[in-house]
């Protein structure tokens, strides 16, 4: 059954920021512990994984953090409640709810705990596709 059309539900946060936000979830989420170095590796090669490894320098990671920072209170509040719509916890119909209970929830830390969201970038484009947008801008 197909869903009928309706309008976008009204954000705080700017749709091109959250596919922003996706793209750079994603390049977090496909990093990965860093592997011991093999000994009778090939050495023309054994850097080649280095770029999905998660190092403490990696700028990936910071960057998220960074912009995620740097959203004002009401931007940070749709971003919580956006995830929690996407993974499944709230739909359509219970966005101002999500919205409500994102707002009480919502601390300084708000980075660390959307960063340790596995599928944060799957959640945040689910979300959006729940209310009315499409990932792609």
């Amino acid at each position: 059954m197909l869903k009928e059309e309706q309008e976008p539900v009204e954000l705080e946060i700017n749709v091109d920021t959250v596919r922003w936000l996706i793209e750079k979830a994603r390049e977090f989420d496909e990093k990965v512990a860093p592997a011991a170095p093999h000994s009778g590796s090939n050495a023309s090669d054994d850097n080649a994984s280095e770029i999905l490894e998660d190092y403490p320098d990696d700028a990936t990671g910071q960057e998220l953090r960074v912009a995620i920072d740097r959203l004002n209170e009401d931007e940070v509040v749709d971003l919580i409640a956006l995830t929690w719509v996407g993974r499944g916890d709230f739909e359509r119909a219970t966005w101002e709810e999500a919205r409500a209970l994102a707002r009480e929830r919502h601390r300084p830390r708000s980075a660390r705990y959307l960063m340790g969201i596995p599928n944060l970038g799957d959640c945040l484009e689910e979300g959006l596709a729940e209310l009315g947008y499409t990932a792609e801008g």
